[in-house]
């Protein structure tokens, strides 16, 4: 008997304002890669102000495509045990402070409304920490809701927030 294993591609996107914001990133790069699938592809890591709350600690936010051969709800539920791996408060609800977030923006084309679970993400399109990283590896793809590409959406989002690349600051000797 012969088992297929379907590859999906997958966009998330991984951010955190709390503690060592880079060396979470890369901690939640790493882990996804063990354990959710290949990163095949990421954006640069741009910053943000938070979106939804007040914060005196901008986000780092970064995209990456991952090819998976896991079912969406299972990667999701490995997402956010890796969410709570790195320290992410789970028990509290909204928009607030924390060290990491992964969240699913697309799984291949398609569309799910299985709570805890909606892909495409229901505010992508309102968030320019979202479509400014995701246009620069997938200007091209197409959002199966509302037909337009990730390029078209960055161009009509009007998220007054600011969303710039990271530059890392060097260290003084």
């Amino acid at each position: 008997m012969f088992y297929y294993h379907f590859m999906h591609t997958v966009y998330l996107i991984i951010g955190g304002n709390i503690g060592n914001r880079e060396d979470y990133l890369s901690q939640a790069r790493r882990l996804i890669s063990q354990q959710v699938g290949e990163i095949v592809s990421s954006s640069d890591i741009f910053e943000s102000e938070p979106w939804g709350f007040d914060h005196h600690v901008a986000f780092l936010n970064q995209v990456l495509e991952v090819r998976t051969t896991l079912s969406a709800l299972c990667m999701f539920d490995i997402c956010q045990e890796i969410e709570k791996s790195l320290g992410r408060d789970m028990l509290t609800s909204g928009y607030r402070p924390r060290t990491i977030d992964i969240d699913v923006l697309f799984f291949d084309d398609c569309i799910f409304t299985l709570p805890p679970l909606i892909v495409p993400h229901k505010l992508m399109h309102k968030r320019m920490f979202v479509l400014e990283p995701l246009a620069q590896i997938a200007p091209h793809f197409t959002h199966p809701i509302f037909g337009l590409s990730i390029a078209d959406l960055r161009e009509a989002c009007t998220d007054p927030l600011k969303v710039w690349r990271f530059e890392k600051v060097a260290e003084q000797v």
